[in-house]
């Protein structure tokens, strides 16, 4: 195989519990990833040395920064015997924005160079490569519905999606990762009165009250516009609606698509929109 084409697809956090921080200076979180039908295409084709890659967004580092150079180089550590590759990466998914489009992307270029070289590598241990690229990237490599503990790579699979139609709202807002978690430590509950989101997601219950994203409690009175969008898809009839990550992506879930289509003919007017779905419903 000398080339391959490649999805890899956005997710949004279904509640968000932050939780102590670790000796590596992370945090241990708990949380729901969605897998979403939005995706970049990613294009891999040998070459006889080195890399290089084509990105259409001028945005995006196209350097040693990028999730994608640094999959490669992680294969080629361990595979060193493999030869160049030459990526083209179409994004769609906004960065920095709370769907883990870098991350996605580090996973599906992990898998397509697993596919195009022939390496003996199994989910497992692609997930352990993929960890030290970033904590969401473990996610991406089954993708669908799953639980994340740790600091997002001990990955738990739920049966059921978290079904409906995913209206997905970007204001032009920057929020920080970095200053998210610094600003959230003295907002932190103690764990004894932190539910498990598995259990209730079993029954089928989207509680606003039990799905929260902790790091609501800082953005939105930062940023007052992510806390009117929320209103705003609830009140066009969101049976759900939370920032994903850190933001600054605030997303509704609808039951119909109708209603989902309304609601986005109305936030479409000002801010970015996606209307989506589970992979793996």
């Amino acid at each position: 195989m000398n080339s391959i084409d490649l999805k890899a697809h956005a997710k949004v956090n279904i509640g968000l519990q932050v939780k102590d921080q670790r000796e590596d200076g992370l945090h241990n979180i708990h949380t729901i990833f969605q897998e979403l039908e939005l995706h970049d295409a990613i294009v891999l084709e040998k070459q006889p040395n080195d890399w290089n890659i084509k990105i259409n967004d001028l945005k995006i580092s196209s350097d040693g920064r990028n999730t994608c150079i640094q999959a490669y180089l992680a294969i080629k550590q361990q595979f060193p015997q493999i030869d160049g590759i030459s990526i083209t990466l179409d994004k769609n998914i906004p960065s920095g924005a709370g769907l883990g489009g870098g991350s996605s992307d580090a996973a599906a270029v992990l898998q397509g160079l697993r596919e195009v070289f022939d390496l003996p590598l199994n989910n497992i241990e692609l997930s352990e490569i993929a960890v030290k690229i970033g904590a969401d990237v473990p996610f991406f490599i089954s993708g669908g519905t799953q639980i994340g503990d740790g600091i997002g790579n001990v990955l738990t699979p739920i049966n059921n999606p978290v079904n409906g139609f995913y209206l997905l709202v970007i204001p032009d807002i920057f929020i920080s990762t970095a200053w998210a978690y610094k600003a959230l430590k003295k907002h932190l509950k103690e764990d004894t009165d932190r539910p498990n989101f598995a259990d209730f997601l079993e029954g089928n219950n989207l509680s606003k009250a039990i799905f929260d994203n902790d790091f609501e409690r800082i953005v939105i009175p930062t940023y007052p516009k992510i806390g009117e969008i929320k209103k705003g898809l609830f009140e066009a009839g969101a049976s759900y609606a939370s920032l994903s990550g850190s933001g600054s992506t605030v997303f509704g879930i609808y039951d119909d698509e109708a209603s989902a289509k309304q609601a986005e003919s109305h936030f479409q007017k000002q801010y970015h929109t996606f209307l989506t779905r589970p992979t793996n419903i």
